[in-house]
């Protein structure tokens, strides 16, 4: 009931209930309206897409699942009376599936490293994805008391030892007190830096002498390495959280570890070549060394370049300009062929230790350009705020500035990481059989010449797979990272 005014005094009308919007402009109804239907031409438009989009979809859905092979003993079950190929013939796939992974060169007695290679990446990984108060509450133990016995029964006390003490190995170092015992730097500069870097070098002499004498000269130098990283992480890291320890081992640590289970050659592992590495493991391997050498080179060449120091700039500078003005593929075909002609006489390099430098360095360049757009989006008042506060040079880039300019670029860094794992492709030029080129020689052989469909296919889903995951996974950090006002 609603009251006017007239002249004639107060009129009172009935008031009706708000009337629902038309169908036409709301819900499914609506959106398929306005934005398909409406007007005439956007109508036609859609029937002529929709059609499309059904016969290439149906194309597609026929040619890899409703008229495919999926089993069969060879390339005999692909094929018609005539000779015909049958659609896709996933039997291919089946058949060369270990020479896609692994390799073709790769001995198939030795592929149980790679595969525990990637399970204990996996496996020590697990507790930086777990809650802190899961930590706290001893879960992350648990998963490694589980991970130690699986890992026992799958592939034997070795492994398990190794597996052991990658993760109940953080919960102990968390707990020791190394550098509360030595002299602070803060106390004595030069005294507290002598002692520590004297008790980092004693720690890699001391393990490899001592690996030495326990198990061989060959793994020697790989425990003396191990030792002088633990050192140094028990001496930085002095009263670290569980995490950041876990993360230390991973970076210092699990490289060795992974390198001497491909490698071989020691704790009476066959030794097996880099030259027969190939298949999705090597590409993980130029994809992982690429992206875990690119991202911090990157940022200290992003910080040269902004440096107010005219040599550190201009260093900086040529070194980025430098490697993002040549392609990848001349990148690699100068460190594979070119470099060994400038090297002395018996002096060489491993063809795969080539690459990864040439990719590492060649990715760097273009990453140290993201973070320096990051950095160029900080207001000049968090400069000003952080320098108030007395902090130094380091100290401001560490606790103010580049946290948040990483997280402004986390897309750009995805995409730099997405780019460089495609361009590992490339090192099919220089004789590296990585996914692409193992499939490749499998669809030489005479029995599948007719397949080559079926490999790029396949090649083309995995690449999608690793590609799509990265991109998922850089939304959820975002997500996970956003303290800005609501949109």
């Amino acid at each position: 009931m609603t009251e006017t005014a007239s002249s004639g005094g107060i009129v009172k009308h009935d008031r009706h209930e708000d009337l629902p919007p038309p169908k036409s402009e709301v819900g499914i109804y609506g959106w398929v309206y306005h934005n398909l239907l409406y007007p005439w031409h956007n109508a036609a438009l859609s029937l002529i897409g929709g059609v499309l989009a059904v016969w290439a979809i149906w194309g597609v859905v026929d040619y890899v699942f409703v008229g495919s092979i999926w089993i069969g003993d060879g390339p005999e079950a692909c094929t018609r009376d005539d000779g015909s190929v049958i659609h896709a013939c996933w039997v291919f796939i089946d058949a060369r599936f270990h020479q896609f992974i692994y390799g073709p060169f790769f001995p198939e007695a030795e592929r149980w490293r790679i595969n525990f290679s990637f399970l204990l990446l996996a496996l020590a990984a697990t507790p930086l994805f777990l809650k802190q108060e899961w930590i706290e509450r001893k879960i992350g133990l648990a998963v490694a008391g589980v991970a130690t016995v699986f890992s026992l029964v799958a592939y034997g006390l070795g492994p398990a030892m190794v597996i052991a003490l990658m993760m109940f190995g953080p919960y102990g170092l968390a707990f020791a007190r190394l550098g509360s015992i030595l002299p602070r730097s803060d106390d004595n500069a030069a005294i507290g830096l002598i002692i520590r870097l004297a008790v980092i070098v004693a720690a890699g002499i001391a393990g490899y002498f001592l690996g030495g004498a326990i198990v061989g000269d060959k793994e020697a130098v790989s425990l003396g390495w191990m030792a002088t990283f633990l050192a140094f992480g028990l001496i930085t890291l002095n009263k670290a959280a569980v995490k950041s320890w876990i993360a230390f081992l991973l970076i210092f640590g699990y490289p060795f570890i992974a390198f001497s289970l491909w490698l071989g050659g020691g704790f009476g592992l066959e030794h097996v070549e880099t030259p027969r590495w190939g298949g999705l493991f090597l590409t993980l391997v130029v994809a992982g060394v690429g992206i875990a050498v690119s991202l911090p080179v990157g940022i200290v060449f992003a910080l040269g370049r902004r440096s107010e120091m005219p040599a550190v700039r201009a260093i900086s500078i040529a070194f980025i300009e430098l490697w993002r003005g040549v392609p990848l593929i001349t990148v690699l075909f100068m460190s594979s062929v070119m470099l060994p002609l400038f090297l002395p006489e018996g002096v060489n390099f491993d063809k795969l230790l080539r690459a990864l430098i040439g990719v590492a360095l060649f990715s760097s360049a273009y990453m140290a350009e993201v973070v320096r757009g990051g950095l160029q989006a900080i207001p000049k008042g968090q400069y000003e705020a952080a320098a108030s506060m007395g902090l130094g040079y380091w100290q401001m880039m560490r606790l103010i500035i580049l946290p948040q300019a990483l997280k402004l670029v986390i897309p750009g860094i995805v995409n730099t990481f997405i780019g460089l794992f495609k361009d590992t492709t490339l090192v099919l030029i220089i004789g590296l059989f990585d996914l692409l080129g193992s499939v490749q020689a499998a669809t030489t052989d005479p029995k599948w010449v007719a397949m080559f469909i079926e490999g790029y296919i396949f090649t083309a889903f995995v690449f999608w797979i690793f590609c799509f995951s990265m991109s998922r996974y850089s939304m959820h950090i975002e997500r996970k990272l956003h303290t800005g006002h609501k949109r």
